[in-house]
């Protein structure tokens, strides 16, 4: 069997043969291990060799063969734009009056029973095309799931501040605020998993910070010099810090077992996050659940943001499979650029010079890191 691609040959018609040849061809063209995943295609059960830094997918021996098209990139690519600039737009038209009519814990908590469902119905897709294995079966121990409660807890204060952090942020200004998890994420992982940073990804903070601080400069001719007061970028850093660690603790946990179904990491993950917001609505909100009702106060935009943040992450994971992280940081530049433009048209939001010229440099640091962990990589 030869292979299309210049300088790449295989003899045996195997697998494993195919593989070995193409991470060898790979290696000559100075790519290393970690341009290429291995990854189990849902839909058909089979394994797909990935080139991340190709457009194509090339089928291993045996297999049907699959390529992703761009009208597959395109279509996941939109998606994730859509819903990264309409989740902080989606929160604020959900007030009424400056405040929330609903209770934001319930709503959280069906966050998180979406997205265990979700869960639940790719684990069963799977069971269906495996079966069910030692890996994907939902049975467990305590001793595997007893890490999960300390990112579920994060996850739930972090959710809830993104609530009240709109009583000082706009929409716009929450977009740009947001990407300070980036810093955070990095600095954990370089201190938690000993993972090292390229100097263009320190460079990248840098910009990254500069950036922010640019976007909230005041246009007004008040007293003020940023327009987001002390108290929102308090929030957001905290925000940023609780995301950070729960993200890195997260993937500590899931490497711990990298055999196991995520689906499965996932869920049990879910079922805690349930379990804690089930709480919060206990000491908050338990007298306005039990008198007005569970679902009081929402609206069709309330039930359109739950499925924005539950649908988010799956989009999220469908760039990361179908396309490359390029398209993610180009799909968080493009939110930034629509959420300030829409909320132009709903909110009477003032685009400045500041604020485009702060979001163009966070650009341009998201994509600077993003080349720097590739380098990193290689």
């Amino acid at each position: 069997m030869e292979s299309g691609r210049k300088g790449l040959t295989v003899k045996d018609d195997s697998p494993h043969d195919f593989v070995k040849a193409y991470a060898n061809h790979l290696k000559r063209s100075g790519k290393d291990k970690d341009g290429l995943e291995v990854n189990q295609d849902v839909e058909d059960g089979k394994a797909l060799l990935i080139d991340s830094t190709k457009e194509g997918i090339i089928p291993l021996a045996g297999s049907t063969p699959v390529r992703s098209s761009w009208k597959l990139k395109s279509f996941v690519t939109v998606a994730l734009t859509i819903l990264t600039s309409s989740q902080s737009i989606l929160i604020v038209w959900s007030k009424r009056a400056g405040k929330y009519e609903y209770s934001v814990t319930t709503a959280n908590f069906m966050v998180e029973f979406l997205k265990c469902g979700l869960s639940l119905a790719a684990l069963t897709r799977i069971w269906g095309n495996e079966g069910v294995t030692e890996d994907n079966r939902l049975s467990t121990t305590w001793d595997e799931v007893n890490v999960f409660p300390i990112p579920a807890a994060l996850y739930l204060i972090k959710n809830l501040l993104q609530y009240y952090i709109f009583a000082y942020v706009d929409a716009p200004g929450y977009q740009i605020l947001k990407n300070l998890n980036i810093i955070s994420t990095g600095v954990l992982y370089r201190i938690i998993l000993k993972k090292k940073l390229s100097n263009i990804q320190w460079a990248a903070f840098i910009l990254l910070t500069a950036g922010c601080t640019t976007a909230q400069l005041n246009p007004s001719s008040d007293d003020r010099v940023l327009q987001t007061p002390l108290q929102g970028w308090l929030m957001a850093i905290i925000m940023a810090l609780l995301s950070g660690f729960a993200g890195v603790y997260t993937e500590a946990i899931i490497k711990k077992r990298p055999s196991r179904n995520i689906n499965v990491q996932n869920f049990w993950l879910y079922v805690f996050g349930m379990i804690f917001n089930a709480i919060a609505i206990l000491f908050q909100d338990f007298d306005a659940v039990t008198n007005k009702g569970f679902f009081h106060g929402y609206s069709m935009i309330t039930v359109l943001m739950i499925l924005n943040h539950a649908l988010s992450g799956i989009a999220v994971s469908m760039v990361m499979k179908y396309a490359d992280n390029i398209v993610k940081v180009y799909s968080t530049s493009v939110a930034m650029l629509l959420t300030a433009i829409v909320s132009v048209i709903l909110f009477r939001f003032h685009l400045s010079l500041a604020f485009f010229l702060g979001s163009t440099v966070v650009s341009v640091s998201i994509y600077l890191h993003s080349i720097g962990k590739l380098q990193r990589q290689q």
